[in-house]
């Protein structure tokens, strides 16, 4: 049974290496790139990776359906260029394909937070399903937030999937940017009302769910810095929401 690992890129040329690093079990390497203009199809490229350059956005989900529309191998694994494959989840894998049994398999991830590995404020273990058979899974169709749907039952995968997701805090707040207008936009789309009062309210409740009923404050420091990111991005993404909705509102 042959794997595809599939990647959407976007601007990924300091951290695709190290994901690629990681693939080397599998039988192909698919990269779907996004007007990258730092050399990443290139970088994917010469590390022996099949790269399909497209100048427009669909969003999240669109895109990575249609990177996995270009891979070959009988079984998917999709991957971002931000995550890594640890050694037990690689060996988790290959057993899984050869075994059977379930045509699509959910792993634990394990994401960092300005250089520290966070174990508890609900980002672990963050259970997601990212390898299936061809033909058996779709990612939803969601700008962004996108899941994996399995159409039968999922089993699932021993060893972590590594997360690098936040370097410093440039990112956290260039990341809480980008992902809460897509939010925003998502919701809009959707019929949503937004209002300051929702935005407020729905940023409060992300900090209690993060550093109180999902044990953040056992992350330390670090763990309360996180929960106030989540209350944050939650709150621009009402905000946003409602904002447009005044705009729209204004509109002859």
């Amino acid at each position: 049974m042959s794997l595809s690992a599939v990647i959407i890129t976007r601007n990924e040329a300091a951290r695709l290496p190290a994901c690629l690093a990681s693939l080397s079990f599998a039988d192909e390497v698919v990269v779907l790139d996004n007007a990258s203009t730092d050399g990443t199809p290139g970088i994917a490229r010469a590390l022996g990776a099949r790269v399909t350059e497209s100048p427009e956005w669909p969003g999240f989900g669109p895109q990575k359906n249609r990177a996995v529309a270009l891979a070959g191998g009988d079984w998917i694994l999709s991957i971002d260029a931000d995550e890594r494959v640890t050694p037990a989840l690689q060996a988790s894998i290959v057993a899984a394909m050869a075994r059977g049994g379930f045509d699509a398999w959910e792993m634990n991830r394990r994401s960092s937070y300005c250089g520290q590995y966070i174990n508890h404020s609900g980002w672990y273990p963050d259970r997601i399903v990212r390898l299936f058979r061809r033909g058996s899974a779709r990612f939803s169709d969601d700008l962004v937030h996108e899941t994996l749907r399995a159409g039968g039952p999922v089993g699932r995968l021993e060893g972590d999937l590594l997360h690098e997701s936040f370097d410093d805090f440039e990112s956290v707040l260039d990341k809480a940017n980008r992902y809460s207008t897509a939010g925003a936009l998502a919701l809009h789309q959707r019929g949503v009302k937004g209002s300051l009062g929702k935005a407020v309210s729905h940023g409060l409740w992300a900090f209690i769910r993060t550093y109180v009923l999902r044990r953040g404050f056992l992350d330390g420091r670090l763990g309360l810095a996180l929960a106030v990111s989540n209350a944050e991005g939650t709150y621009y993404r009402y905000l946003k929401l409602w904002l447009l909705q005044r705009k729209d509102a204004t509109r002859p």
